[in-house]
């Protein structure tokens, strides 16, 4: 007899793998995997230029920025790491408590980034974003807060509050798209420009919403961050330039938070109309202006 000859099998992909895969295969970028404060953390990067660095909201990953990316690529370098315990990054070593976060971001800035780069923080990584400014603003250039949390305690409008448990309690394609129409002021049209993507994009997030370890740190992030308001006093700490971008129809934290935050703390604040509490994927081009205001001129190829 002769012996065959040993084949290597290979895990074949779940249909979450195959989604991601389809949502980063449509960005120009690179993705790759960092070590950083025993976080394996999954981060897409493409384009040259000033560094512009982008955290996702909560439950979400990297390719939520999939309509941002390609532009801002254009004219910058662009770093986008899926948060701890988020998408593909996966936690070893301990709790995931706040100052492992921001020691993760900071580091995470310093091994991506030639400069202090901008840092752009939607929904719950803008909370991240904003904490970390309090005592590192100097190491970036200056901060945009999408939609973020943490300006006010997290109590979203009740029926988003509902459609938000549903979704977390049983995640499934219709109680994602459920969610989706409180998150979005048009969920048919977006869903129409999104095109093929959208059944990748939903696929992938109930992956992710269905995954034991991403939900335990979901509920560390949320509890961290996402739910417990940023103390004025720090928030007045903040030097780095900061700027306000807000969907005028956010149900999770309406854009008078965003005013009043905005009249506190001379942070110059941009409503995007027609656009609910996520503009990374119901307005991209309107958020890439948006970005691109707050450069100056110098910085722009």
């Amino acid at each position: 007899m002769t012996s065959r000859p040993d084949v290597k099998k290979h895990p074949r992909l779940t249909a979450g793998d195959e989604a991601r895969q389809r949502l980063v295969a449509a960005m120009p970028v690179t993705q790759r995997q960092l070590s950083v404060v025993g976080v394996s953390t999954a981060v897409l990067e493409g384009g040259a230029g000033c560094p512009v660095v982008l955290l996702h909201g909560p439950g979400g990953n990297a390719a939520h920025w999939l309509r941002v990316v390609p532009d801002l690529m254009s004219s910058h370098h662009v770093v986008v790491p899926d948060l701890p315990g988020q998408g593909a990054s996966e936690l070893t070593g301990g709790p995931l408590d706040a100052d492992r976060v921001l020691a993760w971001l900071g580091d995470l800035i310093d091994r991506t980034c030639a400069t202090p780069p901008m840092l752009v923080g939607y929904a719950l990584g803008g909370a991240i974003a904003a904490r970390f400014a309090v005592d590192h603003g100097d190491q970036l250039s200056r901060l945009v807060l999408v939609d973020a949390f943490g300006l006010s305690p997290f109590e979203p409008a009740p029926d988003f509050g509902l459609a938000l448990h549903d979704f977390l309690t049983d995640p499934s394609e219709h109680t994602h798209d459920q969610l989706w129409r409180f998150c979005a002021a048009d969920l048919e049209r977006l869903r129409h420009r999104m095109g093929g993507l959208w059944e990748p994009f939903r696929t992938y997030n109930v992956d992710r919403a269905r995954t034991p370890a991403v939900r335990e740190a979901l509920g560390a992030l949320m509890g961290q961050f996402g739910g417990p308001p940023i103390p004025p006093v720090d928030l007045a700490r903040v030097a780095v330039a900061t700027t306000l971008v807000w969907g005028r129809h956010d149900l999770a934290t309406p854009v008078r938070i965003a005013e009043a935050a905005s009249a506190r703390y001379g942070w110059p604040l941009q409503v995007i109309e027609d656009c609910a509490d996520d503009p990374p994927v119901e307005a991209p081009q309107a958020l890439v202006r948006a970005l691109h205001t707050v450069l100056p001129i110098g910085e722009q190829r």
